[in-house]
């Protein structure tokens, strides 16, 4: 699900809500609303999540556990 791959990203990346946030420019609390599954994003801002962790819309939707097609084809 979209809520646990962001929250798997972010820790990943060793980043509290409120950093993501910042970076997305949203505040910690849209975050941890997204995070709950309170909320989904809308389009801009799930591809600029997809774009800051380097991933696919498609992995951020488990539509794939390919989490960059570039990554897989050794690109």
């Amino acid at each position: 699900m979209f809520k646990d791959k962001l929250i798997l990203l972010r820790k990943e990346k060793g980043l509290s809500q409120t950093e993501l946030g910042e970076i997305l420019s949203i505040s910690q609390r849209s975050l941890s609303r997204l995070e709950t599954g309170e909320t989904f994003p809308d389009e801009q801002l799930l591809n600029n999540i997809a774009d800051y962790f380097k991933v696919s819309v498609d992995y951020l939707m488990d539509r794939t556990t390919i989490r960059n097609i570039y990554d897989w084809l050794g690109i």
